[in-house]
């Protein structure tokens, strides 16, 4: 039996933390909170989420649904304690942040042999080592990371969006609905073209923090300032988060000019997401601006948007193809700080670093799922993008290897690849002696 550390008491390190423990090791996951904060975390419960309450599509024609279905294969702390924390957004899974924290907390600390210390991690430990930060690495083991890498990595910032209280808002405005009629578990704020132009022009004129460069750094494309979309044209928003297709305004009858959705933060709904104002504007800004979206006038505000600095490895360049370091082979890397975007991604990385430890451990050589599918895609990006343009990315069928036929449905396409994506995992893990895990 070996011991081994898990730096990072996120979704990475919990993931890799049961990994390593069903394989029989003995595990130290070192926590920083609460002896030191973060600038996003506001508890010290492990797994919290920071950004968004949505894991995405549940879908196997999606990406991040074909993500999933590989990840339960290799039961996935998250999503059982997703599944145990869910709130309705309809087709994706969405969950209650707290309970969803409170259960990932309770799934590790149970499992005997791992040992949760809460500490600050300011050098790369001794002996086999996972490192699972995240993007918020505190300065010292960041430094201490450079060091090793021998490069400066590469960063980028992030924002998160305000959350509303259901009761403030205008219920004669505000309506619930879902695209095309295919769910009510969204609340949605119609604009006409009057008042989606002046609320651009608002947009455009308000004052964001300063510091930090932050007017040119490489943001994440898919996790835009709200500020950022709307500064790229006044119809920028119109055709992104603010999109009316499928929405049809109870008062009028007609399709809105504009919409702002708002998804379901806690099971009780009283806690709503502005989804896609994610924001780096100040306090006052937010205020004065988001209470011209009609039914939001005297909304009560509680959590206001933020932007925080997140930090990514240059992984093709300087990690080998399972994330270790060249020169070290018993420390790997894993969740956003090896460039991959997103909950369910980070926590994807976790488990396989997990895996790929206990492998080493074992005297096995280490191994990545195949590129057919959404897990060996993710990683043949991280491994063959060009290091000079590497940037995060999420899950999307754009990573895997093409049908040997082509199909132009793009459905049938999507359900093709996630066939043979599934098919060929379940292959991958019998080669490494996996059962496909139960519940």
């Amino acid at each position: 039996m070996t011991r081994v550390t898990v730096v990072g008491g996120g979704l990475a390190g919990c993931e890799a933390s049961l990994q390593l423990a069903a394989a029989g090791h003995e595990v130290r996951l070192v926590e920083m909170r609460p002896t030191r904060g973060t600038e996003a975390h506001q508890t010290d419960g492990l797994g919290e989420l920071v950004c968004t309450n949505s894991f995405k599509s549940e879908a196997p024609e999606n990406a991040h649904g074909q993500l999933k279905r590989e990840m339960r294969a290799l039961g996935s702390v998250l999503l059982r304690s997703a599944d145990a924390s869910r709130v309705a957004a309809g087709s994706a899974l969405a969950v209650d942040r707290h309970l969803f924290s409170q259960a990932m907390t309770e799934a590790v600390t149970s499992t005997p042999g791992i040992e949760v210390v809460r500490e600050e991690c300011t050098e790369l430990p001794d002996g086999p080592t996972i490192i699972a930060t995240g993007p918020l690495t505190s300065g010292a083991l960041y430094d201490a990371i450079e060091a090793a890498l021998g490069d400066g990595g590469l960063s980028f910032f992030d924002a998160i969006a305000p959350i509303v209280h259901r009761d403030s808002l205008d219920e004669s405005i505000v309506f619930e609905a879902g695209r095309f009629d295919e769910d009510s578990d969204y609340l949605n704020c119609p604009m006409d073209q009057e008042e989606y132009e002046a609320f651009i022009e608002a947009l455009n004129a308000a004052e964001g923090h300063e510091g930090h460069d932050w007017d040119n750094v490489p943001y994440f494309e898919g996790c835009l300032p709200v500020e950022v979309m709307g500064s790229r044209g006044v119809d920028t928003l119109r055709f992104g988060p603010m999109k009316p297709i499928g929405l049809v305004d109870p008062r009028t009858g007609n399709r809105p000019w504009a919409v702002v959705q708002l998804r379901r933060e806690d099971r009780a709904g009283q806690m709503w997401n502005m989804v896609g104002f994610q924001t780096r504007l100040k306090i006052g800004e937010q205020k004065r601006v988001f209470g011209m979206i009609p039914g939001l006038a005297e909304a009560d505000f509680l959590r206001w948007g933020s932007i925080h600095r997140n930090s990514y490895l240059n992984f093709p360049e300087r990690l080998t193809e399972y994330g270790s370091l060249k020169d070290r082979s018993d420390v790997l890397f894993a969740g956003q700080l090896t460039g991959v975007e997103g909950y369910t991604e980070s926590a994807a990385s976790g488990i396989l670093a997990g895996i790929n430890m206990a492998r080493l451990l074992a005297g096995d050589d280490p191994s990545v799922p195949p590129p057919t599918t959404m897990i060996g895609g993710l990683y043949r990006y991280l491994r063959d993008a060009a290091p000079g343009r590497f940037q995060p990315m999420n899950s999307n069928w754009g990573l895997i290897d093409p049908l040997p036929k082509r199909v132009r449905d793009k459905r049938e396409k999507r359900a093709k690849l996630a066939e043979r994506a599934q098919s060929d995992f379940l292959v991958w893990m019998e080669t490494i002696g996996r059962a496909v895990a139960v519940g």
